[in-house]
């Protein structure tokens, strides 16, 4: 099968490589027809994390179900499927809690299960990862598009504004105008936020993020965004997400936080070392977040998608094929997209 191989900064190649089977009896082979690059995966591309060259990439898949294990039962061989970015069993107390994502049996997508840039993955724990489409969806090209976004970016913005506490009539700033912070945005209007500051450096996504539900935006740097945001939140927000993950989102997340307030954070943390933990001290502001349980979220926001009352499609910007997921990470990087859709033609 063909997948999308990292060789080094910079370097991403389409391969031969070994087609998964089914090994246990709780396993299921998907063909991928549908999935992304995520901004996350920038960090290895751009050398700035730690990743084994010759290894396969991906872990935002939809596809069709081709052979399922002997106990698998939630799906069966022709269903339409998606599934969060890790691999869950659904059984174990954190799965049960609702955080997938420390399962005792946690998995990626990469290595011998295929790697979700690619023909084919294989779910270790199908009935706890993999998340049915009702088949009158399932060929909908519309709606599957919308439905993508929840394998993670639309689950990790939600996640991030459940942990900054957001409620209906309430005031939330979203410090990033990546595909997260913009999901963020559309998750705060779902849960009824009546303000929502989206604060970036990019006219474009912010325009996305009016579209997503945005109430103001804030295109300022430094001191300047600080104190605009202020002053359209009276002295700071009570619900702050930082979507980003650098340390000078985060410093901008605490200082536009009103003291008291919570900041939900789901940036993959990149250069926090320096980070001052006294501002958030000093004004009794509480820090949540962390890596998004999706699949904890997955049912829930499926069906928004399906009565249409949610549709984060708006944050694909650009379309390739699996053979060009080379070209679709240089568009992420070169910030030429929010974020890159792929089709694969298996």
């Amino acid at each position: 099968m063909r997948a999308a191989v990292f060789n080094g900064p910079g370097e991403i190649d389409i391969e031969e490589r070994p087609k998964p089977e089914i090994e246990g009896p709780d396993h299921a082979i998907v063909r991928v027809t549908h999935t992304a690059v995520c901004g996350s995966d920038l960090w290895f591309y751009r050398g700035e994390s730690d990743r084994e060259a010759g290894s396969r990439v991906g872990h935002e898949p939809m596809g069709v179900v081709e052979a399922v294990g002997e106990d698998v039962v939630s799906v069966e061989p022709g269903d339409r499927v998606f599934a969060p970015f890790l691999q869950s069993c659904g059984r174990c107390e954190f799965c049960r809690r609702g955080l997938h994502t420390s399962c005792v049996d946690v998995g990626s997508w990469n290595g011998d299960d295929g790697g979700a840039q690619g023909e084919y993955v294989r779910a270790t724990h199908a009935d706890g990862t993999l998340v049915r489409v009702p088949d009158r969806y399932a060929d909908d090209e519309g709606v599957l598009r919308s439905i993508l976004p929840l394998t993670d970016v639309m689950g990790t913005g939600h996640h991030a504004v459940r942990s900054a506490g957001v409620e209906a009539g309430d005031s939330c700033v979203v410090v990033g105008d990546g595909a997260v912070g913009l999901c963020a945005v559309a998750a705060a209007r779902r849960l009824g936020a009546e303000r929502i500051v989206a604060m970036g450096h990019h006219e474009d996504r912010l325009d996305l993020a009016r579209a997503f539900g945005a109430t103001d935006t804030v295109a300022a740097r430094g001191e300047a965004a600080v104190e605009r945001a202020h002053d359209l939140t009276h002295g700071g927000a009570a619900h702050v997400v930082e979507a980003v993950g650098a340390a000078s989102a985060m410093e901008t997340a605490v200082e536009v936080c009103r003291p008291g307030g919570t900041v939900g954070y789901v940036g993959v943390p990149h250069g926090m070392d320096g980070l001052d933990l006294y501002p958030l001290f000093g004004d009794n502001i509480t820090l949540r977040g962390g890596v998004a349980p999706v699949r904890a979220y997955a049912d829930d926001l499926l069906a928004d998608v399906l009565q249409g009352t949610l549709d984060p499609a708006p944050v694909f910007t650009e379309t390739v094929s699996l053979g060009d997921v080379p070209e679709g990470y240089r568009l992420m990087d070169q910030r030429e997209a929010v974020k890159v859709l792929v089709e694969v033609d298996a």
